[in-house]
């Protein structure tokens, strides 16, 4: 980490989101010049005051044979700033490096790296995991893949926003089969809590104490942990993660499951949670808002 902060590296940063605003803040921090470029303006100035760059356009980010992270909604807006805009690969390339932190579909990704290496530019998948509290503290689980010489030229960075860096091979897709995965346990994981607390509390135990039982006993982890307390107090707005972006992430798992013959029996039913929550109006909830379905079906009475 000394070392990074001695020899700071100026890059790029597209995206500043509830992720990618502290991620670009921990790079400063870390002592590398940052180049910023987000569709809203103000939402950069609170970086330029920490010594960033704000310019007008996603290629001004970019300098050739450089470093550019992006962290964007989904599949058409980094295929927007990539490959829409043919100044991005241009001036990237040749030996420049993309670090895409988007969850997006592994075909999409493949496409990316495909239309990267025309260039010269190496792409890597390189989706993140964990809430922007986490983000802030610089805790993110990064999950990594791509061209291995790339790889080894980021790490420092990567050091400086996550707490672990999971390396899942050369080919950049497989961060985000990882990634999808990762987020179905998530989901899977919120449905058997609320299935869990509602079984509890129509039997006389309050739904706090199923969570207790669960998150400090057999299921201690981040997940049971804080996504257990949100769904005991069903406390689903503000959203960290809204579920309108959660849907995104299933819908793209099970189009990849459905390509290549992969039954996901517990994605249907998730996928039904997802749609049925879309439609009470509930997509800009938290995404673990799920388990008001859970509830609903049990005739339980919710917050």
């Amino acid at each position: 980490m000394n070392e990074t902060k001695q020899t700071g590296q100026s890059i790029g940063f597209i995206g500043l989101g509830n992720m990618g605003f502290p991620i670009a803040r921990n790079l400063l921090a870390s002592g590398h010049k940052v180049r910023v470029f987000n569709r809203t303006k103000a939402k950069a100035l609170p970086l330029t005051e920490k010594g960033a760059e704000l310019v007008d356009s996603e290629e001004d980010v970019i300098e050739a044979g450089g470093i550019v992270f992006s962290i964007l909604s989904d599949d058409d807006a980094v295929r927007s700033v990539t490959l829409q805009n043919p100044e991005f690969l241009r001036r990237l390339g040749p030996g420049g490096v993309h670090v895409s932190m988007s969850t997006i579909s592994p075909e999409t990704a493949r496409y990316l790296a495909k239309e990267h290496a025309r260039q010269g530019v190496s792409y890597l998948g390189s989706p993140v995991s964990g809430r922007p509290d986490r983000a802030a503290a610089g805790k993110l689980f990064i999950l990594l893949a791509g061209k291995q010489s790339a790889k080894e030229r980021v790490l420092p960075l990567l050091e400086c926003i996550g707490e672990r860096v999971f390396d899942f091979g050369e080919d950049p897709w497989n961060s985000n089969v990882a990634k999808l995965a990762l987020n179905f346990n998530i989901l899977a994981s919120v449905e058997a809590m609320a299935e869990s607390f509602v079984f509890g509390e129509k039997n006389g135990i309050p739904r706090e104490k199923m969570a207790e039982l669960l998150s400090e006993t057999l299921f201690g982890g981040i997940v049971y942990k804080g996504y257990g307390q949100q769904v005991a107090h069903q406390i689903y707005e503000p959203a960290a993660f809204r579920l309108r972006l959660g849907w995104k992430d299933l819908r793209l798992l099970l189009e990849t499951a459905q390509d290549n013959g992969t039954p996901m029996p517990l994605g249907s039913l998730l996928r039904d949670r997802m749609l049925t929550a879309i439609a009470k109006e509930r997509a800009d909830f938290d995404w673990c808002a799920i388990a008001l379905g859970a509830s609903e079906d049990a005739g339980v009475k919710t917050a």
